[in-house]
């Protein structure tokens, strides 16, 4: 069930960031829109990590002697904390800071969440 949700989720948010950046500039749009393009930015690159997680997952576990079950859950969450990363970073240009130190915290800022995630289970 997750999965189609989560496949329907990334659909519409592809369909609707690409009508949104088509239709308008960023001169033009309002504040809100451009936090709509980053949410809808954030959906969309959720759900395609999500995916690419679980078929790398997926492949890795057909070679192993020892088959282990593949959760899509336990890689959503995974993937929800390194969705985040893109957005955080392309958040930083828009505004003038994309410097060394900006994204050494970025990858920090994952690697201390996805620490998280691994501790929750």
């Amino acid at each position: 069930m997750l999965g189609k949700v989560l496949a329907l989720i990334t659909l519409g948010a592809f369909v609707l960031l690409s009508a949104l950046l088509q239709s308008t500039s960023p001169s033009t749009i309002h504040p809100l829109g451009i936090l709509l393009v980053f949410v809808l930015f954030y959906l969309l690159s959720l759900g395609v990590l999500t995916f690419f997680m679980y078929g790398i997952a997926r492949a890795l576990n057909a070679f192993r002697r020892k088959k282990q079950e593949i959760r899509l859950q336990q890689l959503y969450y995974y993937a929800s904390v390194l969705a985040l990363a893109p957005v955080m970073i392309v958040g930083m240009r828009s505004i003038g800071h994309s410097g060394l130190q900006d994204v050494a915290l970025v990858i920090l800022f994952e690697i201390i969440a996805c620490f998280y995630v691994m501790k929750r289970r």
